[in-house]
């Protein structure tokens, strides 16, 4: 029996008759093998890297909201992709069961993301409402334990004049006392949604935000922000309506394969463990583009989780080119993953963090990178 088997007091099965719309599925395709909890057969996840599990409330964007079934669509379209990733092991341990209240279903996402990470493994959550992210950012409180994180969205959802809690959930996890958030990047928003005050309260907080234009034209410069990371959130409302009209609020905003390079890189990171894909509604996604959409976007995550099983540790120098430079009277150093070809570059302290090879043409011509600056500000 599997140790994790007390879950299913908060999960409900997959069924896979549904799904397969008993057609079944062929050799190769995802759905032959991902261990499923089905019925009464609660998957073993000793040996699983990767967990997939579904949450439908969206009572979050008004009360009386009922569970979205769009899950089960997602994952007709995921188990019909062909699973490249034979060393990724993957578990899909069903749906979060609705819960009395919306604050219940809160504590049940939180509880089952924090036993899964706990016991080493990645989570990928199949969200409704994007204020579902408030459960996965407990997960990391409830252990008092510091991280940075990443909201891709359109919109920064702060707004506290508007009742429901999807428009203003990162009020309390960005200012909740106490407060375990030691960083936190917001990618992909749009201007004319978000009010310019917002903006430099953000700045004010160190925090970084990146408009989508940025986002689209300097795509790579997201890595090592994503890769600093422990949760992404990304909420479908970031993609232009022709790429998500399953979710889709402006007729601006990422396309389909920017979406899928985002996810590649949040499975990329040696520390994101929890990722959330929010905001598909079935109701507005007849021909099912959507459920594909994000169906791809699941595919890359794994693609980037086996891309990055090849990286060396920092301490195996051997791996790594080393440039020593300047700038500004202080000296670093740059590495380059000689398997990835990753950046990183060294602070005062003697710590590492994440950057891009923009960062060390900058340091190279003896200008400050604003990576750099900002990562010194928020010590």
């Amino acid at each position: 029996m599997s140790e994790m088997q007390h879950l299913t007091d908060f999960v409900l099965p997959v069924s896979l008759a549904a799904i397969s719309e008993d057609q079944g599925f062929r050799a190769g395709q995802m759905g032959k093998q991902i261990l499923v909890y089905e019925e009464d057969a609660f998957p073993e996840l000793d040996a699983v890297d990767l967990v997939l599990v579904g949450c439908g409330e969206q009572r979050g964007l008004g009360m009386g909201r009922p569970f979205c079934k769009g899950t089960d669509q997602i994952r007709k379209m995921f188990y019909r992709s062909f699973y490249w990733h034979t060393e990724i092991r993957i578990a899909d341990i069903g749906n979060i069961k609705p819960g009395a209240s919306l604050s219940d279903t809160y504590a049940a996402l939180n509880l089952v993301i924090r036993e899964l990470t706990d016991a080493g493994k990645r989570v990928l959550i199949l969200g409704g409402s994007h204020d579902l992210t408030l459960a996965q950012y407990h997960a990391y409180a409830s252990r008092q334990q510091l991280i940075e994180a990443v909201c891709i969205d359109a919109k920064i959802d702060l707004d506290m004049e508007a009742l429901p809690q999807a428009d203003h959930f990162l009020m309390e996890m960005l200012t909740g006392e106490p407060n375990f958030m030691k960083h936190y990047s917001h990618l992909a928003f749009q201007s004319y949604y978000v009010h310019p005050y917002m903006l430099e309260n953000m700045d004010k907080l160190r925090f970084d935000c990146f408009r989508v234009g940025t986002v689209k034209e300097q795509i790579d410069e997201m890595e090592p922000v994503i890769r600093n990371c422990r949760m992404v959130s990304f909420d479908l409302s970031a993609m232009a309506h022709a790429y998500a009209p399953g979710s889709a609020i402006s007729p601006n905003g990422l396309n389909g394969e920017e979406a899928c390079v985002l996810a590649r890189y949040a499975g990329m990171s040696p520390v994101v463990n929890s990722f959330g894909i929010y905001g598909y509604q079935l109701a507005k996604d007849p021909e099912e583009l959507t459920a594909q959409q994000i169906s791809q976007m699941i595919w890359y995550y794994i693609d980037g989780i086996n891309k990055g099983k090849t990286e060396a540790a920092l301490k195996e120098r051997d791996s790594f080119y080393e440039y020593n430079t300047a700038f500004a009277e202080v000296e670093t150093l740059f590495l380059q993953s000689k398997r990835t070809g990753r950046w990183w570059m060294q602070l005062p302290d003697n710590r590492f963090i994440a950057c891009s090879y923009k960062d060390y043409l900058i340091a190279s011509n003896n200008d400050i990178p604003e990576r750099w600056l900002r990562a010194q500000e928020r010590n």
